[in-house]
């Protein structure tokens, strides 16, 4: 018989090394408790059995020779089959009694528990595999977890059934898949004080972008009450991010948020068997998010110590996926698990695929994307689980949450599609396992979308995830950015949608020569800035109504102005940091500006909009002074608040020095003063005044970059709004080209950067290869032609390179 202390180590006694003693779960968490507590971090006390005391109960109840035959000659594709052998499986390990000496001991573990924190304590009875939580599987899901045990009776019949759900069908399947053998994997139970996030809020959170693969970044999910709801995806969560270089510089601020539904909070259940039940979630507290600012940068701040903490100790970066939950009753935050991040951070390095969809269709519905790539096939709605055996290869499984039993049914899908849930819920972890595309939270799916019918499930158009009606046809490239040649021509990216900031970052590229602010104004705004700047001044009831509804959480319209731009611009600087990233002020035209929420009370009807009443000309005019100062307000919170003083400002359309002189006096009084803290102003290069007086342009700004689309329009007296002279709109033409030639040439001569964000380079290879002849700094180009034209630049490159070679000598 073991001996005493043989069965239980408290987590003050175990570390990382010990997996084969108590699992990769209690490993961990005896790895942080002992390590990270006196860095400051909260971590529950608690303690494990060891996976001897496992073998013991079996040993002692002849247990072995039964489990064998209930297993053997299992056929795991054989559903039914599956679910009766794993049934008797944990029925087995159920029956068998725990033996009096391991009994007590976690009875003596407990008592120490109940000392420490009182007789109201409450526990987490969780499994702890001895194959789970490694680098290379995660087993993330296939074993159980019971909450809210309380008394002696409770927890020792949790013990039995975290012993028995080593048998769960999921868990038979996922070791077959992995080559684990059955009987060599065994099982520890780790118990720990209950936090109280039933009365608060918990999630899940990890050290990268989930989708993407974006290492420095922290993405944070969020919920009211117990975190199960996250993990099983039952509740659409708040999500953060939080970016971490400028957080090691002390810079605390959140890079972006994003409000989710929260529908359920998950609480204690009253009565003598304790657990948990679901309550519905107030209005209220569903339209604001669960945790502060404050408490997402701790968050972050933890995560990043572990994870330092972890690959310190591996020598390799470990980006990690940790469990957290907030108390209700002290308010403080505590890490309640950390693992290995088993499936982004274990792609192909340095080779990313890319997916194109060739056509458009209906969307029948959207929700949050999970992968970057796309899938069609015939949907099956899955209503409930009799259904999964109904289930066929290579159909898009389409229900309102999955759940890990099954498991099987997933591997079989082309793609998933969920009505509830966040990015980080069970259905989000296993698509991105699989390699396959998901959309979570896509709010009526299963009542838009019929068993039987065509469908694209598309996760390659950013965050948001859509499904289109029918079969679309779509392209796939694998790009090596190692294998690329590395042109002396600085080659950027235009990119105005941070949802494809990260994914866009990992192409090879030299920064954003053009961030468009328009496109976070419409999608993420929505409304004018000077509706939201003096909502008094729109007299519709319904259009204020919407814009008080838009702003609800914020400290004032403006304020949400100025919250959402910021995030918008700062996610695209982080993606590329410490790259240049070029953003240039909005540049709507009247009729684009009067078309957004509350727009018609603040704009002009001009007849030719395209040379009237935009860029610089409003920045300073009495009708938008103000709404410029939000722009301003968010562009200084960018750079000051958030830290990323890699963005580089740019002024559109100026006209004239005077106007260029009184745009840079507002600027600096709204305190983004051109040379104070590093800050670059430009300008764009897209009227022919630009270059005649680009001495005294240069003069005020520290580079310009050519918009060859305005350039050629006022050089060839063509509006390019017009499609009946669009077949004079060229910007190869001779005169174009000689403007182009000048503003290089002036840039030159003023020690100035001169760059190109026009469309001209992404659409005529002929204006790319003549702007290197020119020796043009940077091409800012579309991330759909960077690869293609870096390669064209570096061989230009060489091609002029080689003609200086074999010139003669004279």
């Amino acid at each position: 018989m073991p001996s005493e202390r043989n069965f239980v180590r408290f987590f003050e006694e175990i570390g990382i090394g010990d997996v084969a003693l108590v699992g990769g779960k209690n490993a961990s968490l005896g790895e942080m408790f002992r390590e990270m507590t006196p860095r400051g971090l909260r971590i529950p006390n608690g303690f494990a059995t060891t996976a001897q005391a496992y073998r013991y109960v079996l040993d002692r109840a002849d247990s072995w020779r039964t489990l064998r035959e209930a297993l053997d000659g299992l056929d795991p594709t054989d559903i039914e089959d599956l679910a009766k052998r794993a049934a008797r499986a944990r029925d087995i390990i159920y029956s068998a009694p725990l033996p009096p000496d391991f009994a007590d001991e976690i009875l003596r573990s407990y008592a120490r528990l109940l000392e420490q924190y009182g007789p109201e304590l409450s526990v987490a009875v969780r499994s702890s595999a001895t194959s789970e939580d490694l680098p290379t599987a995660s087993f993330a899901g296939q074993h159980e977890t019971f909450l809210n045990v309380r008394g002696e009776r409770q927890l020792l019949d949790a013990c039995r059934r975290c012993f028995a759900s080593l048998f769960t069908d999921r868990a038979i399947r996922y070791r077959i898949d992995h080559g684990f053998d059955h009987f060599k994997v065994l099982m520890s139970v780790g118990v720990m004080k209950m936090v109280r996030a039933d009365l608060a809020a918990s999630g899940v959170m990890f050290t990268l972008d989930t989708e993407s693969g974006f290492r420095n970044v922290v993405l944070i999910n969020a919920a009211y009450g117990l975190g199960e709801n996250v993990v099983q995806g039952t509740v659409d969560p708040d999500e953060f991010y939080v970016f971490k270089p400028t957080l090691r510089a002390g810079f605390r601020t959140v890079l972006r948020r994003m409000l989710g539904k929260k529908e359920f909070r998950m609480v204690y259940a009253s009565g003598a068997n304790g657990t948990t039940r679901n309550i519905s979630v107030s209005p209220e507290e569903r339209g604001r998010f669960c945790i502060s600012d404050e408490e997402v940068v701790e968050l972050a701040d933890a995560a990043m110590k572990v994870e330092e903490h972890y690959s310190a100790r591996a020598g390799t970066p470990v980006p990690l996926d940790l469990e957290w939950a907030k108390d209700g009753i002290d308010g403080l935050l505590y890490i309640i698990q950390a693992r290995p991040e088993t499936v982004v951070s274990r792609r192909i390095t340095g080779v990313l695929e890319e997916y194109r969809l060739e056509g458009k269709g209906k969307v029948k519905c959207t929700g949050r994307a999970v992968g970057e790539s796309i899938a069609a096939g015939t949907a099956r709605v899955i209503q409930s689980i009799e259904q999964l055996p109904e289930f066929r290869e290579g159909e898009i499984l389409v229900a309102k949450t999955t759940a890990p039993d099954w498991g099987t049914v997933m591997k079989k899908a082309a793609a998933i599609v969920t009505s509830h849930g966040g990015r980080t819920c069970h259905a989000a972890i296993v698509a991105r396992e699989l390699g396959i595309p998901a959309i979570v939270g896509a709010e009526g799916a299963t009542e838009r979308i019929r068993t039987g019918e065509s469908i694209t499930v598309c996760c390659a158009e950013g965050d948001v995830g859509k499904v289109y009606d029918g079969t679309i046809r779509f392209e796939k490239s694998r790009i090596d950015p190692g294998a690329l040649p590395q042109p002396k021509t600085h080659v950027m990216v235009n990119l105005g949608n941070p949802e494809l900031a990260f994914r866009t970052s990992l192409l090879p590229n030299d920064g954003v020569g053009l961030a468009r602010m328009e496109f976070i104004i419409i999608e993420y705004i929505k409304a004018h800035p000077m509706a939201l700047a003096h909502p008094e001044r729109v007299t519709d009831a319904k259009e204020r109504a919407a814009i008080e509804a838009l702003a609800s959480g914020h400290a004032s319209p403006g304020n949400y102005f100025v919250d959402r731009l910021s995030e918008g611009v700062a996610t695209i600087a982080a993606a590329f940091y410490p790259k240049p990233v070029i953003v240039r002020l909005s540049d709507f035209k009247s009729n684009e500006y009067a078309s957004l929420l509350g727009g018609k009370w603040f704009e002009p009807a001009e007849e030719n909009p395209m040379l009237g009443f935009r860029g610089a000309s409003r920045y300073a005019h009495p009708a938008y002074a103000d709404g410029f100062s939000l722009e301003c307000r968010a562009m200084r919170k960018v750079r000051s608040a958030m830290g990323l003083r890699n963005v580089r400002l740019m002024i559109p359309f100026c006209r004239r020095i005077d106007e260029a002189k009184r745009v840079l006096t507002m600027m600096a009084e709204h305190g983004l003063k051109r040379g104070e803290d590093g800050l670059d102003i430009y300008v764009m290069c897209e009227i022919p005044n630009n270059v005649i007086l680009i001495d005294q342009f240069a003069a005020l700004f520290d580079g310009f970059s050519i918009g060859s689309n305005d350039l050629t329009q006022l050089t060839l007296g063509v509006d390019r709004d017009s499609e009946i002279v669009s077949f004079d709109f060229d910007e190869r033409d001779a005169g174009v080209l000689e403007m182009i030639r000048m503003t290089v040439a002036g840039c030159k001569r003023n020690h100035r950067h001169c760059g190109i964000c026009g469309q001209a380079p992404s659409d005529y290879p002929e204006v790319t290869e003549f702007l290197v002849k020119l020796g043009i700094d940077s091409i800012s180009v579309n991330p759909d032609v960077l690869i293609k034209t870096r390669r064209l630049i570096y061989e230009t490159e060489q091609s002029l390179q080689g003609a200086a070679n074999t010139r003669p000598v004279l």
